[in-house]
């Protein structure tokens, strides 16, 4: 869907019963004119809440089609792209409708914000309210383009680097829907002139003050009183779109946009660029020192979790969705059999076997003491907290996991639907104090993160090293070296020899961040984007292990992967192409 039958429902909804007047009299009055924005604030707020809530999950499990993981469910979307029945027709990631959707409405609020007094009690926090809102507006409708832009950008037949339509005015039932997409370069362009229009209107963060002095300067000629400005951008608005935020999906945006899959003569974007942007945030975390310690266990940081109130972050979040106090889904879908889970996510050993030994080298490397008869042992401690292998004590009572097939438990490999495929489970994303067992069920709290530190971190880490070496900082004060250093000593790994070798190649170096990156934000949902925008191999097998009584088989073909070259790009969805001939599909897709 576009937006040619796209007007927000419920002005259509109005609309239809204006001419059914006269039948269904009553009826009118439960349905909301566009115009009573000026009327009702809370159905002006109710536009913004809408873009909120049609962007996309942070843990969407498309790990599962890649080489760090499978399922063990038979009807799942993106197995099913992994072993080849991705097409324009079948494509879970498409993110067309949302976020158009989303983005039309942002432009009705936009239209019609200047009209609609907000707050009654005060004409300057009225003003407020409408400068952060204006602000969170413009900052929505450059993330959902961004989405776009990341899932349906691509290279043409004719060999030109496209992007996707631009929507950043109201879309009426007279509009021309049938536009040419524009360059990619131009899409880079409008998201960043939108993180900027954003970024002037918001706070780095919101949260309460108790001075003048704390008031940002841009908000002085509004008011220099702290009640009024905390009821605008107090505690009240914290999980809102603030600066920071924009800043990290600036980020985001600019490191896709330098990546091996985007380089075309008509693409401008830089390492440099991308690095700088990344800077911006790792300075507001104070740099390397300032990585948070606890950030790699985000998910299951109990009393961290329990201290949250009044919508405040971990040191290790950025974005977050809203404190869940009751859910188990995570533990009861991907728990082991004997937990009562459902074993859904199976890593693989190619992720396993890209943990590196606890002395920093990879285990394929002389120097790293890797013992092939005991592979868990002395190994990065990230390991055992990522991932269920054989012989792993987990759950609420320290169960023994047996995930050998021959072992006589129902966590062995194949055993039955909900065992492991490759002989591992997930363990990241799940808290070991849920207990799953129907008669006795423990609930935890957590939260989904939108946006950890330590992604930027990587991010700013990748695109150094690209821009000005391992041990290049351009004008700031830290280096690739640097930042992998404090996220690999975070984890444990002290011993810097390995990484001093790196230090002294950028490829080497690459290697290594690009490797770090998997581990650190495995599960995460961004292996797949990864990959592509490295272009990347997209057909490694997933393999796995078979552990017996004192040895194991190596299962070497437990999912074979089937992408073709031009996969490296999403496709328009086939109905737009259909409907629209000047819409141009991404070279070869069908």
């Amino acid at each position: 869907m576009r937006f040619k039958y796209f007007i927000p429902v419920l002005a259509s909804a109005a609309l239809l019963l204006t001419a059914c007047d006269d039948v269904f009299t009553p009826a009118i009055e439960n349905f909301k004119d566009i115009d009573m924005v000026n009327k009702e604030p809370d159905f002006a707020k109710g536009f913004l809440i809408t873009a909120y809530r049609t962007l996309p999950g942070y843990y969407d499990n498309s790990d599962v089609a890649t080489d760090d993981a499978v399922t063990n469910g038979k009807s799942d979307s993106y197995m099913k792209v992994a072993t080849g029945s991705w097409t324009a027709s079948f494509n879970p990631f498409n993110r067309w409708t949302p976020d158009y959707s989303a983005i039309q409405y942002l432009n009705t609020f936009l239209d019609k914000v200047d009209g609609v007094r907000f707050v009654k009690t005060s004409a300057v926090v009225d003003s407020l309210m409408k400068i952060r809102m204006k602000g969170e507006a413009y900052g929505l409708r450059a993330i959902h383009h961004y989405f776009l832009l990341r899932a349906h950008a691509g290279f043409s037949e004719d060999g030109k680097l496209l992007g996707v339509p631009i929507h950043n005015s109201s879309i009426g039932a007279n509009s021309n829907f049938n536009e040419e997409r524009p360059s990619f370069q131009t899409c880079v362009d409008s998201i960043l002139a939108d993180f900027d229009r954003a970024e002037k209107l918001l706070p780095e963060e919101y949260g309460d003050i108790s001075s003048e002095s704390q008031i940002p300067e841009k908000y002085r000629k509004v008011t220099t009183d702290p009640a009024l400005y905390n009821r605008a951008m107090g505690n009240v608005a914290r999980q809102l779109v603030n600066g920071l935020i924009i800043q990290s999906f600036r980020s985001r945006l600019l490191l896709m946009a330098a990546s091996p899959a985007y380089q075309d003569a008509s693409n401008k974007a830089t390492w440099e660029q991308a690095a700088n942007a990344a800077a911006t945030v790792v300075d507001y975390a104070m740099g390397p020192e300032g990585l948070s310690q606890t950030g790699e266990t985000y998910y299951t940081n109990t009393d961290e979790i329990a201290a949250l109130k009044e919508g405040s972050n971990p040191d290790e979040i950025i974005w977050r969705e809203n404190l869940d106090t009751k859910s188990i889904s995570e533990e009861e879908n991907n728990y082991p059999p004997s937990l009562f889970g459902k074993g859904y996510i199976n890593p693989t050993q190619n992720l396993v076997d890209a943990f590196p030994m606890a002395n920093g080298y990879p285990i394929t490397d002389a120097r790293s003491g890797y013992d092939s008869k005991n592979p868990y042992a002395g190994r990065d401690p990230r390991l055992a907290k990522y991932i269920i292998y054989n012989g792993a004590k987990e759950g609420p009572q320290n169960t023994v996991i047996y995930t050998g097939s021959k072992l006589g438990t129902d966590d062995g490999v194949n055993v039955k639907e909900t065992s492991t495929r490759t002989g591992y489970y997930m363990k990241k994303r799940l808290n070991m104090n849920v207990n799953c067992n129907p008669t006795s069920k423990t609930n935890v709290s957590r939260y989904n993160p939108r946006i950890r530190y330590t992604e930027i971190y990587l991010n700013y880490a990748e695109a150094a090293n690209e821009a000005w070496g391992p041990q290049g900082n351009g004008t700031h004060s830290y280096s690739a070296y640097d930042i992998i250093k404090a996220i690999r000593h975070r984890a444990g790994l002290t011993d810097d020899s390995y990484l001093d070798e790196c230090a002294q190649s950028k490829d080497k170096m690459r290697e290594l961040i690009h490797n770090e990156r998997r581990l650190e934000l495995c599960f995460e949902s961004f292996r797949f984007w990864d990959l592509r925008r490295w272009k990347g191999n997209l057909n490694v097998t997933a393999q796995g292990i078979d552990w017996g009584t004192e040895s194991y088989t190596p299962l070497t073909a437990v999912e074979k992967r089937d992408y073709q070259d031009y996969m490296y790009f999403g496709p328009i969805p086939q109905s737009e192409t259909l409907k629209y001939s000047n819409l141009k599909q991404n070279k070869g897709w069908k």
